[in-house]
């Protein structure tokens, strides 16, 4: 289990390059070689570089969710690596501006495929006590990507020509082919195989990567049972449409989380720092190019460090108050960050900005306490299979929209309102505070299937052990008119065993939890 999960994070970089992409463009922009190669790009190109990468995921958008459940979530990492790979090849040889953002519109294109992927193979295939830990790490790397680069062009700072930048950019190829080699270590996702009539091959890869090739194991048998008859009876009863997110209660609240998911990981200040950390620096009175490459460097560690730690934290404390803790500390610290930059435009003073400093690393950890791993770990579980990939699609469709818009407004923003452009986003952080305590829901310690529950009460389709009475129902009369859905070897019969009762439900998900 321990190889197949060394395997499969090395699968899943794309976060990482990602990440790498931000602090690569702080640091060229920092860079006077970059600045020369294009001619000293304006505040309104320099956000077009940035923002036309989110204009090719946006793009690839409407595909990425039918390559993942058609051709397979290892398809979707597949494609998208090798996008990506394209990309930065012919962003790393670029001659000219035009060439530099067209190869990040395809860089773009490819990421968004393979995000589209990536998370739904690890939480599909990650043992149920794992899943929290691994679809939070999966997010989290985007600032390992991120510190790869920070200090990759510190160190290329001082060559005197074009390779100062070009050694960054055809770095950033790098988390792409690893993942080209480890996908093929790596098994598809048992959900995939069941959606698809492979039965058999989805329960083999369940007892190889839960019970060590154990079929017999009861914890596999329960899993099997449970993802077999849900994704059966979404099949027969449910609809995978696009117009299904809107059509349920439950379903609606979940495309609100999805949306305010998006939005509110890239709008909540954090953008300022992501892609133009120079101009804020700057703005704080650091002048000096070398100081400022570290500076972001340093803060690149302490932000993977603090996520990476609140990643084994997630089922201890639970989703919904990381999200609390996390969105309020960061509402205090930006309101403390934007007096301070009043402050320093005011008295000049050198405390003033050392202070601004300290307060936009102490709001990076509280966004690193919750939105930097959950943002892709909290929108995978909240779907159901029928409708996973497509509402992630949707949660990245909102993060790229945050993101265009961060790329292009920000610089220009910054520029004509200094510290008050700030103030903009002192109130939509205490907006994002009142929408989290009012809508997000609490899935901690609850399996994948099962989290339908906390959505759609009675309505919810869920087979298994833990049937709901709609499936049951569904379940037996089906089984009556000996239609599709079959008890196999593997399934008990409907009737043999169900439980009635609130008290044997319960004394079986106990049960299930020691198993975990």
């Amino acid at each position: 289990m321990r190889g197949l999960y060394v395997a499969l994070m090395f699968a899943v970089l794309t976060s990482a390059t990602n990440g790498y992409d931000g602090s690569m463009m702080n640091g060229l922009q920092a860079l006077d070689q970059w600045k020369a190669s294009f001619h000293n790009p304006n505040a309104a190109t320099r956000g077009l570089l940035n923002a036309i990468m989110s204009v090719g995921s946006i793009v690839a958008l409407p595909i990425t969710p039918y390559i993942a459940d058609i051709a397979g979530r290892r398809a979707g990492i597949i494609t998208g690596c090798i996008t990506m790979i394209i990309g930065v090849v012919l962003q790393s040889i670029g001659i000219n501006i035009q060439m530099f953002i067209a190869a990040r519109f395809l860089i773009g294109f490819g990421v968004a495929i393979a995000h589209g992927a990536a998370p739904l193979l690890i939480a599909e295939l990650v043992h149920p006590q794992h899943r929290a830990i691994f679809t939070t790490i999966y997010n989290s790397t985007w600032y390992f990507g991120s510190i790869v680069a920070a200090w990759l062009t510190y160190g290329t700072f001082q060559i005197t020509n074009a390779w100062s930048w070009r050694i960054p950019s055809l770095v950033q190829a790098v988390p792409s082919a690893i993942q080209l080699v480890a996908i093929w270590m790596v098994p598809e996702s048992p959900r995939y195989h069941i959606a698809h009539g492979k039965t058999e091959k989805a329960l083999q890869t369940l007892a190889k990567c839960h019970a060590r090739g154990n079929v017999e194991d009861e914890l596999v048998q329960i899993e099997y049972r449970e993802i077999n008859e849900t994704i059966r009876l979404e099949q027969e009863f449910e609809s995978n449409g696009w117009l299904d997110l809107f059509r349920t209660p439950g379903n609606r609240r979940r495309l609100l989380i999805l949306i305010t998911l998006g939005f509110f990981s890239q709008w909540s200040g954090n953008g300022l720092v992501s892609y133009y950390m120079n101009d804020v620096l700057e703005g704080a009175g650091v002048k000096d190019a070398k100081l400022r490459l570290e500076i972001n460097g340093i803060l690149n560690i302490i932000n993977f460090a603090t996520a990476l730690t609140m990643c084994f934290f997630i089922d201890k404390f639970g989703r919904r108050p990381l999200f609390l803790f996390a969105t309020g500390g960061m509402f205090v610290a930006f309101c403390a960050w934007t007096i301070c930059a009043q402050q320093f435009v005011k008295t000049a003073a050198a405390a003033a900005g050392h202070a601004e400093i300290f307060f936009i690393f102490l709001y990076y950890v509280f966004y690193n306490s919750a939105w930097s791993g959950l943002l892709v770990g909290y929108a995978v579980e909240i779907l159901p299979y029928r409708l996973r990939a497509k509402g992630l699609t949707i949660m990245f469709l909102a993060v790229d929209l945050a993101l265009f818009f961060n790329s292009y407004v920000n610089p220009v923003a910054l520029g004509k309102l200094g510290w008050k452009y700030y103030i903009v986003y002192d109130v939509w952080l205490f907006v994002e505070l009142l929408t989290v305590y009012f809508f997000y829901i609490e899935t901690r310690n609850t399996p994948l299937e099962e989290i339908c529950k906390h959505f759609d009460g009675d309505a919810a389709l869920l087979g298994g052990d833990l049937a709901t009475e709609k499936a049951k129902h569904y379940l037996v009369e089906e089984i009556g008119n000996d239609s599709k859905i079959v008890p196999t070897s593997t399934t008990r019969e409907i009737g043999e065993k169900t439980h009635s009762s609130s008290d044997e439900e319960h004394h079986v998900a106990a049960q299930r939890k020691d198993e975990l």
